[in-house]
Parts: C-alpha cells; sequence; structure tokens
C-alpha cells in the first residue's frame, strides 16, 4: 500500500498548485484549500497545464488529475490527510492563524510541511499549541519539475517525522536535503542570493550587460553546477591532487576575488537597470513564452540525466 496516500495541500497559488500537480501524478489523493474565488479553477488549469511535462518525465504512470478535490475549508481539507503541503503567502499571521485552525482537527500521525523560503521553522512553531508534527519542506519552483525540497525539524519535532517526510518526497521523485542550522533563506537561497548579489555587481559596475551576466552563468559555471555542485567539481579540476591540490594552488586567487566581491543593495535605481537589461534579454517574448521555454529547457535536462544519478 502507498504511504501517505491522502494528502492536502493548503494554497492555491503557483507553488501550492505545482505540488498539488506532483502529488497527483504520484498516484495519491490531494485535497485543496485556498480561500480565493478563482483558485480553483486555477489550480485544475494548473495541474491540466503541468500534467503533459510530467507524463513526458515519466511521472504519472500510477496518477489521475481525477483524485483532486477542492474544500470550503482548511479544516475540510486536512481531514484524514496523511500529508499535509502548506504553502500559503508568507506572513506569520497568517500561517499562525491557518495552524491554529486546523491543529485540532489534524490525524495523529499526519506530517505538515511548510513550503517557506523566508520564514523560519522557529518562527512558524509559534503558531501551534503541539508543533511536533510540523517540518519545514521548502522546495524550488515549479516544485513539480525541479528536484531539490529543503526539509528541517529541530528539538520541538517528533521523532521520525522528518525522516517520514524525506521517504515521501522521495516517493513523489524529489531530491531532499537535511538543513541542520535555522539560517533565514535556508541553503539553496542564500547560494542564490550570493550569485545574484555578484551579477548585480557586474551590471552595475559596468563590467557587463544584463543578458551577458545571465549567458555567462548558463553557457558557463550553471551547466557544470547542474551536473554536480562547486565544491565537487573544484576536486575534480586538480586531477588526481584533488581538492587538497586545488586549494593549494588557488587559495591566493580565490581570496583576490572574494575580497573584490561587490556589496549591492536593491534599491529603484539598481531594480530600475536590471528591468530595463531583463526586458532586452527578452526580446518581445512574453513571461509566458519564457515560462514556457523554462520549463522545455528543465524538463530536457530532467530527461537527459534520469538514472545518471
Amino acid at each position: 500500500m502507498i504511504e501517505f496516500s491522502h494528502t492536502a495541500s493548503l494554497g492555491g497559488g503557483v507553488i501550492g498548485a505545482s505540488w498539488t500537480a506532483l502529488f497527483l501524478a504520484s498516484g495519491r489523493s490531494v485535497a485543496v484549500f485556498d480561500p480565493a474565488p478563482t483558485a480553483e479553477k486555477q489550480v485544475r488549469d494548473y495541474v491540466e497545464m503541468a500534467w503533459p511535462t510530467m507524463t513526458d518525465l515519466g511521472l504519472t504512470e500510477n496518477g489521475t488529475p481525477d483524485a483532486l478535490t477542492f474544500h470550503n475549508s482548511a479544516p475540510e481539507a486536512v481531514d484524514g490527510a496523511d500529508f499535509i503541503q502548506e504553502s500559503v503567502p508568507e506572513r506569520l499571521a497568517i500561517k499562525h492563524a491557518l495552524y491554529a485552525e486546523i491543529e485540532s482537527g489534524l490525524s495523529k500521525n499526519a506530517v505538515l510541511a511548510s513550503s517557506a523560503s523566508g520564514l523560519t521553522l522557529g518562527q512558524m512553531q509559534g503558531g501551534w499549541a503541539d508543533p511536533s508534527r510540523m517540518i519545514l519542506g521548502h522546495p524550488f519552483n515549479p516544485p513539480h519539475l525541479i528536484p531539490l525540497v529543503e526539509v528541517m525539524g529541530n528539538d520541538k519535532t517528533a521523532a521520525g517525522v522528518v525522516e517520514a517526510a524525506e521517504r515521501f518526497y522521495k516517493s513523489v521523485g524529489k531530491t531532499t536535503i537535511r538543513v541542520n542550522k535555522e539560517v533565514p533563506g535556508h541553503v539553496a537561497n542564500r547560494l542564490q542570493a550570493a550569485v545574484w548579489r555578484e551579477a548585480i555587481s557586474l551590471v552595475t559596475s559596468g563590467v557587463a550587460s544584463v543578458e551577458d551576466v545571465d549567458k555567462a552563468m548558463w553557457a558557463g559555471p550553471g551547466l557544470r553546477w547542474a551536473a554536480m555542485g562547486p565544491t565537487m567539481l573544484f576536486n575534480l579540476g586538480a586531477g588526481d591532487g584533488g581538492l587538497a591540490a586545488f586549494c593549494d594552488h588557488f587559495s591566493d586567487t580565490f581570496n583576490g576575488w572574494w575580497d573584490d566581491l561587490g556589496q549591492v543593495h536593491l534599491n529603484d535605481e539598481v531594480a530600475q537597470t536590471l528591468i530595463q537589461g531583463v526586458q532586452s534579454e527578452a526580446r518581445g517574448q512574453t513571461p509566458a513564452e519564457l515560462s514556457a521555454k523554462r520549463d522545455a529547457l528543465i524538463t530536457a535536462m530532467q530527461k537527459a540525466t534520469q538514472g545518471l544519478r
């Protein structure tokens, strides 16, 4: 029997709808709640849009969109659910109110994972009388295509809950990492924030255009990073000497680069520079057209690497 066979998705925005599509594809039923009047149509449309891509990736063999139900309240949606993915807006007051509304109705062994990217687990736990069944389960957008989920529990989390969540995510095709210490932005967002900070610095200091900085990433290190992480790649970059030889040879080089990295702030002037640059880079393509291109590229890369990890 499939573990966590009945799930709930709280929040029907892009993240919640994408999670819903993935859970349905895995052969699970999904109960959804979002108070917006147009939410049900938006979620069903998103599932319909995502289904061919997931089928192309071999993710829908056991699933059906017909296992989706929409509910008028959050307690109704979580009733009987084994795994709940919460993706409501990132405001503590909203999350705390939601948790207070559903806590008494949760199944005894249910797991609730929050998709929060900016809030910490400790902040969110303040909305519970007993936070032992809640964890962080932060995805990368869109969750039905990008494998990563950052998982975190702490000393208030019951034994086995994090492990159960990791099993669940693995069963729907995800790759998990364990976050061991609370920091704003968790792990992956901090990595991309660091890269974007230097990308902005290169643009605002006149080193290269927005388009060329983006191109430098996707045609250069981004391609390698899609295969392996930076530390392992540098380990391979020095031949038989490995990372020890790399550090011995390049320590002064990297220390000099780090000392020279830019310190920038995303103010109105910087934002306008970036907006103008990305508009030029888009060459008239709409956000929908660019998103479709992005998803097609991600799908192609996912298909090409299946079975290699």
